[in-house]
C-alpha cells in the first residue's frame, strides 16, 4: 500500500513540473496575443495590471498590419521556401549519408571529414560567398536565391549516414544475393528503411527554413520576394516601435506553423523522439 502511494505521488510531482513548464513556455506567446489587442501606450505601461487590454480589445492593429503588407503572398513565398528547402535537403541528404554510410570510395574520411567541418564552424562565414554566388547568377528577390543555401546541409548527411549505419549489412548482402545493384538496394531496400531519419530531417529543414532571417533580408530585400520573418523584421521602426502591430504580425505569423503542427503532429513526435534531438 505505501509502495502504490508513494508512486502516485512522484507521478503526481512529475506531472506538475510538466505543467508549470507548460505554463512557463506558453507565456510567452498569450502574451503576445494579447499584446495585439491592446493599444500602444497599453502596451508599453509598466502597469503590471495591464495583462489584459483595459479600453477594448483593438482588432484594427491585425487589420493595419494585413494592409500593409500581403501577408498572402509572404505565406506562399515562406510556404515554398519551406517544400523546396525539404525536398532538396532531403534528397542530397538521403544520397550522401548512404554513400558515406554504406560505400567505399577513395577520400571517404577526408570528404565525410569537410562535412563535419561545416557543422563546426558558424554559418554566418558562408554569407558573404553565397550572397556573391547570388548575384553573379541574377537570383536576388527569386525562389532560388533563397533555397541556395538549403540545397545541401551538412547536418542532414551526418543525420542520414547515422541512420544508414545503424542498418543491418544482412539486408544489403540479401540484396546484392537477389541481384540488386547499388541504386537498387538504396532505393527499394535501404532507403525504405530510414523514414525516421527523413522525417527527422525535413522537420529541422522546415523550422530553420521557416525562422531564417538573415539570408532573406540580404537576397530577397523586395517585399513582394521576400518571406514572414524578413517582412516582420521591417515592423520595427528606427525611433519608436508599434509593439501591438509588431505582434499581430507575429501572431499571423506564427499560425501556418500552429496549423502545420496540429496537422502532422504524429510524425513531429515521431521524428524528434527518433533522432534524440531538441527543437
Amino acid at each position: 500500500m505505501g509502495w502504490h502511494l508513494k508512486q502516485k505521488l512522484s507521478s503526481g510531482a512529475i506531472h506538475l513540473i510538466l505543467i508549470a513548464g507548460s505554463l512557463v513556455m506558453i507565456v510567452p506567446f498569450i502574451w503576445m496575443l494579447l499584446t495585439a489587442f491592446k493599444t500602444k501606450t497599453e502596451a508599453i505601461s509598466v502597469n503590471p495590471f495591464y495583462i489584459f487590454p483595459m479600453h477594448g480589445w483593438h482588432i484594427e492593429n491585425f487589420i493595419d498590419v494585413w494592409n500593409s503588407y500581403n501577408f498572402l503572398l509572404l505565406y506562399r513565398n515562406t510556404l515554398l521556401l519551406i517544400v523546396l528547402r525539404v525536398l532538396c535537403a532531403c534528397a542530397t541528404a538521403t544520397l550522401a549519408g548512404y554513400a558515406f554510410g554504406r560505400l567505399k570510395f577513395p577520400f571517404k574520411n577526408f570528404l565525410f571529414a569537410l562535412v563535419l567541418v561545416q557543422m563546426m564552424v558558424p554559418s554566418q562565414i558562408f554569407i558573404i560567398p553565397q550572397y556573391l554566388m547570388v548575384s553573379k547568377l541574377n537570383a536576388m528577390n527569386t525562389p532560388f536565391g533563397l533555397l541556395l543555401p538549403g540545397i545541401v546541409t551538412a547536418f542532414g548527411t551526418y543525420l542520414c549516414k547515422q541512420g544508414y549505419q545503424t542498418l543491418p549489412r544482412s539486408l544489403e548482402e540479401a540484396a546484392e544475393i537477389d541481384g540488386c545493384n547499388v541504386p537498387q538496394r538504396f532505393l527499394f531496400v535501404m532507403l525504405p528503411l530510414t523514414r525516421s531519419s527523413l522525417v527527422s530531417l525535413g522537420i529541422f529543414t522546415a523550422l530553420f527554413a521557416y525562422k531564417d532571417l538573415m539570408w532573406p533580408l540580404l537576397v530577397a530585400p523586395r517585399t513582394e520576394a521576400t518571406t514572414l520573418t524578413a517582412a516582420l523584421s521591417r515592423l520595427q521602426g528606427q525611433f519608436g516601435n508599434n509593439y501591438p502591430q509588431i505582434m499581430a504580425g507575429a501572431f499571423m505569423a506564427v499560425v501556418p506553423m500552429i496549423v502545420l503542427y496540429l496537422i502532422f503532429q504524429k510524425q513531429f513526435i515521431e521524428g524528434i523522439a527518433t533522432s534524440g534531438g531538441k527543437l
